[in-house]
């Protein structure tokens, strides 16, 4: 009987692959432990000798007993989590200085009661938080010119908390000197002298030390307060000069953080009748100098600033576009910047106006006062003066020379149209001009308005 060619094929086929070696064994994989099950009670479970090994009736109720006691065992449960249970916190008592430190004349101190109402610090309490005011120490610590933007804005704003300095300077003036403040330490004992500049208490605690000469003390009984005396080595000429002590005010004067002392006006030669208030420390303290060399630097820089600014505008009316700068400069001296509010009558007709004005900006309306008929309901006329708009006086224009040097009255009224900034001369500086000027200043200016007639 023929073989069929399948059964043939996969014979050969079974041949062919029986030298293949068989695959690689492959691992059980791990199984994985369940959460719920306690596998150390699970084992203990199992090996109970009794449930194996013995067969009486007694033994297997004992050991059913104990398999059916320790299988509840065997699974894990959750700790039931109870809620918590709220307490009730006593709510504190205030104690009327909203968290600013007591001091015994806050009552009577003004500037602790404005800053309150401006919702501002006191002058005693914490200015900003810990954090703050360590990075401002930290700051100040550093040369102005390795400080950046960002750090130069910290220093400006928290010296804006200060109320002595916020009083004695503006702000534009405060930022321009708060990138060149830097921040003194002197150990406890230290006698800080305060004529060079204005001094702030960062950190610690001062007493005033002030000198006063020998008599003085006599006079007023003072020699009980005396506490230490400097000797000091003079020349042979100045042997009999009186002699000095320095003395501790009497009174428990303590400077705190935030206190200041010194002066911002630059004393040359301190003289010791006039020598401004200094400190002896009463433990180490950290210090802010403002220096009164930069304050009059930075005025006589916003001086020089503002007389360029006059002497521009004074330059760009059109009747001074010819002057001599050397009689531009006379006027600038004596020029006083003033605003008025839109709306606001500056000169009303037929006064005489007692100062020179230019416009730096906003405009003003020039209305002219005339005298028109007005119609009765029983056909007559009645006179009466009205105010008549004629034009307007923009930027860089002046008014007011004719009438103050000639004590002529204006023609017209002027009503600021918006608000308004004038460079003004007010009449008695005029009339402190040499004659030349003042001939110049009529001979070029024109009435407002003068060509019109009633």
């Amino acid at each position: 009987m023929p073989i069929s060619t399948v059964p043939s094929a996969i014979f050969s086929q079974m041949i062919a692959t029986s030298n293949v070696p068989p695959p690689p064994l492959r691992s059980i994989p791990p199984l994985k432990l369940s959460g719920q099950i306690n596998y150390g009670q699970l084992d203990t479970l199992y090996h109970i000798r009794s449930i194996h090994h013995s067969w009486s009736s007694c033994t297997a109720v004992s050991a059913h007993n104990t398999f059916i006691k320790q299988y509840p065992k065997i699974f894990l449960h959750k700790k039931t989590r109870l809620p918590k249970i709220l307490k009730e916190v006593p709510k504190r008592k205030h104690s009327g200085m909203d968290g600013s430190q007591y001091h015994p004349d806050d009552s009577h101190n003004i500037a602790v009661h404005v800053r309150k109402a401006h919702g501002g610090y006191t002058l005693y309490g914490q200015i900003g938080s810990a954090e703050t005011f360590e990075e401002f120490l930290h700051i100040l610590k550093k040369l102005p010119v390795n400080r950046t933007t960002y750090e130069h804005n910290i220093v400006w704003k928290m010296l804006k908390t200060i109320p002595d300095l916020a009083s004695r300077l503006n702000n534009e003036h405060l930022k321009i000197l708060s990138k060149n403040m830097i921040s003194e330490c002197w150990v406890k004992g230290s006698i800080v002298v305060g004529n060079d500049g204005l001094y702030v208490i960062l950190k610690g605690l001062a007493r005033p030390y002030t000198t006063s000469f020998e008599n003085l003390i006599e006079e007023n009984d003072l020699s009980g307060s005396l506490i230490t005396q400097i000797s000091a080595a003079y020349d042979q000429g100045l042997k009999t000069s009186p002699t000095v002590k320095n003395v501790l005010p009497p009174g428990d004067i303590m400077l705190r953080q935030w206190s200041t002392f010194g002066s911002l006006e630059v004393t040359p030669d301190p003289e010791l009748e006039t020598q401004p208030l200094s400190v002896v420390a009463e433990e180490d303290c950290e210090i802010l100098k403002i220096p009164a060399k930069d304050y009059e630097n930075l005025k006589l820089e916003k001086a020089k600033l503002d007389d360029i600014r006059k002497m521009k505008l004074i330059q760009k009316c059109p009747y001074y576009e010819e002057w001599p700068t050397l009689s531009i400069r006379e006027l600038t001296a004596i020029v006083k910047w003033k605003k008025f509010p839109a709306g606001h009558v500056i000169v009303e007709s037929g006064d005489v106006i007692s100062f020179v004005a230019f416009i730096n900006y906003g405009y003003c309306k020039i209305y002219r006062s005339i005298i028109g008929l007005v119609k009765l309901p029983s056909n007559k006329a009645k006179r009466t003066r009205k105010l008549v708009y004629m034009g307007k006086l923009k930027e860089k224009e002046s008014f007011g020379e004719i009438s103050a040097l000639l004590k002529v009255p204006f023609s017209c009224t002027i009503v600021a149209g918006s608000d308004v900034q004038m460079a003004v001369i007010e009449d008695k500086d005029l009339f402190e001009l040499d004659e030349v000027t003042q001939k110049l200043m009529v001979q070029t200016a024109k009435p407002t308005f003068g060509h019109l007639t009633d």
